[in-house]
């Protein structure tokens, strides 16, 4: 067994808490592709209106960051791995509330987004850390390339299953179906993370002092800015673009399609993308898939068709990765060099995801004020254009980003790497 292994991942030392912290991530994602686009065109056909959609969404995106502040706390002062569990308990809670209100989950749609988002802040903030504590620098490499293949595995694989499976049954036999697989799941990861050995928790918690650096580190405020820009597109455009695609097709394996192309060439493009973009051409790249990504959207504004989406699909799967890689890859280097990096990497993730997160929900709160004052229908358009914006912005913040010759990018150590990993929250970022 154990030569079976080492041929697949290579001369790489890998343990047993590597092995469980990677089947967790599997599960995880495979559980929240198969099932979570679904959701939102669940809550659809029974209210239909984008409004218990986007207060489904608001509640998600309120309690996230507010529980990624408590999980912070609870990762410094009491354990890593309880931390975890308890995210990847709340995410079950949140599949088998779904199963047990079943035809009335719309009028449940705030309690509903308010599990999904404390499951989420919970699992992420300990994902993010156990990540590191469990990972040597030799070995982080392996675990971060193996993850990223199992994420994008779960993006191609999951929502066209589940399409499949609900274009088959009738009624709403396929929605329990595929709820009842990804609450499974979770019940698996729950009792994966019970032989992950327990980390004892250490340090002082002070998100504040983190919160505050913006104002003496220009390079942190561009990162938090960007990131504020970020969540103001995907606010919207997590539930908006999946919609769309249902309303057009009126068919749930048409939407699984359109998430399978976007994960073929996003998955394609990731592998070119981390090979092709050097440090020297990180700003470059953020700002041609910014400009891309932009550009995109008037396609289906202009042209809304099936085909047209499908079209739309591919471009950002193209997009996405040109600007990801070296986005992160920026940011990892702006918390690697700034002050006390190793001690309060928990800090500097919370304070991200408060940032990322007061975008997001900014975007909803604009998209249900415009869609009260106005006709959805024809204001949801202009609200794309507007918020769509929001990644071409990035481009625009990171600009100024300068290193300190004696902290140059390129030599950032390892050990003081931030806790920064492509987060999987809805089906991908539309």
């Amino acid at each position: 067994m154990g030569s079976r292994l080492k041929a697949i991942v290579g001369h790489v030392d890998i343990n047993r808490d590597l092995i469980l912290l990677l089947a967790i991530g599997g599960l995880y994602s495979v559980s929240i592709f198969l099932s979570n686009t679904f959701v939102n065109i669940f809550l659809w056909k029974q209210a239909g209106n984008y409004g218990t959609i986007a207060f489904y969404n608001l509640a998600v995106y309120i309690l996230q960051p507010l529980t990624f502040i408590l999980a912070g706390r609870w990762a410094k002062k009491v354990d890593r791995v309880i931390v975890l569990r308890l995210g990847v308990t709340f995410l079950s809670l949140f599949f088998m509330t779904v199963l047990m209100v079943g035809e009335h989950a719309a009028k449940y749609n705030i309690i509903l987004g308010g599990i999904l988002g404390i499951g989420y802040g919970f699992y992420w903030l300990a994902f993010h850390v156990l990540t590191f504590e469990i990972t040597e620098p030799e070995t982080r490499d392996f675990f971060n390339g193996f993850f990223g293949l199992l994420q994008s595995f779960g993006g191609m694989i999951g929502p066209f299953t589940a399409g499949l499976i609900i274009s088959k049954m009738e009624a709403n036999t396929g929605y329990t179906t595929i709820f009842t697989i990804s609450l499974i799941l979770f019940v698996v990861a729950v009792g994966c993370s019970f032989f992950i050995n327990r980390r004892s928790a250490e340090g002082e918690y002070n998100f504040r002092i983190i919160l505050a650096e913006r104002k003496h580190n220009k390079n942190w405020l561009r990162v938090l800015q960007a990131n504020y820009s970020q969540g103001l597109r995907e606010g919207i455009f997590l539930f908006v673009i999946a919609i769309w695609v249902f309303l057009i097709t009126d068919s749930e394996l048409a939407l699984g399609t359109f998430n399978l192309v976007f994960s073929g060439f996003s998955f394609f493009f990731y592998y070119i993308a981390t090979r092709m973009i050097k440090p020297h051409l990180r700003k470059k790249g953020i700002l041609i898939g910014g400009v891309i990504l932009y550009a995109s959207i008037y396609l289906i504004i202009f042209f809304p068709s099936y085909t047209v989406l499908l079209i739309y699909a591919a471009i950002i799967g193209v997009a996405y990765p040109i600007i990801y890689v070296p986005y992160f890859s920026i940011s990892y280097d702006v918390i690697g060099t700034s002050r006390m990096a190793k001690e309060k990497r928990i800090e500097y993730i919370v304070v991200r995801e408060l940032f990322l997160n007061s975008g997001r929900v900014s975007s909803i709160l604009l998209f249900l004020l415009i869609t009260f004052i106005f006709d959805a229908e024809k204001s949801i358009p202009f609200l794309l254009g507007g918020v769509g914006i929001g990644h071409l912005l990035i481009s625009f913040f990171f600009r100024d980003i300068q290193f300190s010759p004696k902290k140059p990018k390129e030599t950032v150590d390892k050990e003081n790497e931030p806790l920064i990993n492509k987060e999987v929250t809805e089906e991908e970022n539309r």
